[in-house]
């Protein structure tokens, strides 16, 4: 059983998605039931499915100064980092601790690949690389942290995670050891994925892509909605702002049970699940929302909530919020620690939106419908490819 964690404050984040850049569009939409998902018009032959897209990437390239990362993914990073005053409140932390005493801990998935993938579309006759591509800033997974690093000014530790959809749950794991550790005062974390090729026709060729919205945990789900986007929050010792809301534990696990199945009973889940509520001295009953992984794949969902149903009392609310967003593969950890850390903001639980008739599997806690309710303990969900799961517990700051 591992050791109780020390609590670190979240002292500012942000997620940009398709359902809304910055936190306050992001909130609305989850109360008004908006979705972000679309139709796929990604692609010169796009697949005939729904995407949740960010709009407006394409005319946002990056500033002159930072050429040399400019790709989907970095730009979307960039759009992430101008929300909510985020890249304010980051160069402040910078300001005050140093650039040496801050950590950059950032997941992703894909990275840059989606510009990889272009500059082999549009190779020189020589069929070399054109001069344009030959930039080894932005053909390396490693792209976004370097990226994100040169913009700040950050010169801590530079991490990054890659674990396909837990990566960017797993950078507070990372971030809380390095604060524990005194070898930084702060730490931003988050992460960023963007639509491509590769994801998508390669879950295509998994079988896992829906030709509809994704609909999660519903009887007649028939897989996932891929979608981009970026995030970010900073974490600081309690001191900093003793009113913010808390990383108060995490679990992490990889059972290696399968290339890209979950462990038939959950098993690898549930042991990220109890060691996140060890580490943050809880038990079951003090968990008023889970923000669940809930991909709408048939066994992903199967197993999610049968864990959710034995482990947690009936009063328990859990949702996924994917039919918003898409699933975001390595920003889906960002992103939905954020909209758990909005639901203890605005008092207010999300449902899970497109489905109709839950599974037989599905407990009385995961919830379709909106609910009001006071949050004062939220558990984020996020499993990866390879049994990579997370499971982060957020406290409210005015909870003992």
């Amino acid at each position: 059983m591992p050791s109780r964690t020390t609590p670190f404050a979240i002292t500012a984040c942000t997620a940009t998605c398709a359902a809304g850049r910055g936190v306050s569009a992001l909130a609305e939409a989850l109360r008004s039931r908006t979705s972000g998902l679309r139709r796929n018009d990604f692609g010169a032959q796009p697949l005939d499915c729904w995407i949740g897209r960010v709009d407006g990437i394409e005319q946002s390239p990056l500033p002159p100064l930072f050429a040399a990362w400019d790709g989907r993914n970095n730009r979307l990073a960039w759009i992430a980092l101008h929300q909510d005053d985020f890249i304010d409140r980051a160069r402040a932390a910078i300001a005050k601790y140093g650039g040496a005493r801050v950590a950059l801990v950032l997941g992703t998935s894909t990275s840059s690949i989606e510009e990889t993938e272009r500059a082999y579309r549009e190779l020189a006759p020589d069929k070399h690389l054109s001069a344009e591509q030959r930039r080894s800033e932005v053909h390396q997974t490693n792209s976004l942290c370097s990226f994100v690093q040169t913009a700040l000014g950050i010169e801590g530790p530079g991490l990054t995670i890659a674990t396909a959809c837990s990566s960017s749950a797993k950078v507070f794991a990372s971030a809380a050891r390095l604060l524990e550790s005194g070898l930084v005062d702060a730490a931003i974390v988050g992460g960023a994925d963007s639509l491509c090729g590769s994801v998508l026709y390669g879950f295509n060729a998994l079988e896992l892509v829906s030709r509809d919205p994704c609909r999660p945990f519903d009887a007649d789900r028939s897989g996932l909605s891929l979608g981009e986007a970026a995030g970010f929050a900073l974490l600081e010792r309690i001191e900093a702002n003793k009113s913010a809301p808390r990383l108060a534990g995490y679990g992490e696990s990889a059972d290696a049970h399968h290339m890209s199945a979950p462990h038939p009973q959950g098993l690898g889940a549930e042991l990220a699940l109890r060691d996140a509520l060890a580490r943050a001295g809880l038990t079951p009953d003090d968990v008023d929302y889970i923000n669940l992984h809930g991909t709408a794949s048939r066994q992903n969902d199967e197993v999610e909530a049968a864990l959710v149903a034995r482990t947690f009392p009936a009063n328990t609310l859990a949702s996924s919020t994917k039919g918003w967003t898409g699933h975001t593969l390595g920003a889906a950890g960002i992103v939905e620690a954020v909209i758990a850390l909005l639901s203890m903001r605005n008092g207010f639980v999300p449902g899970t939106l497109n489905s109709r008739v839950l599974d037989p599997a599905c407990g009385p806690q995961i919830t379709l419908d909106n609910r009001n309710r006071d949050v004062g303990v939220a558990l984020s969900n996020s499993f990866g490819f390879g049994g990579n799961n997370c499971c982060l517990a957020f406290v409210a700051g005015d909870r003992p």
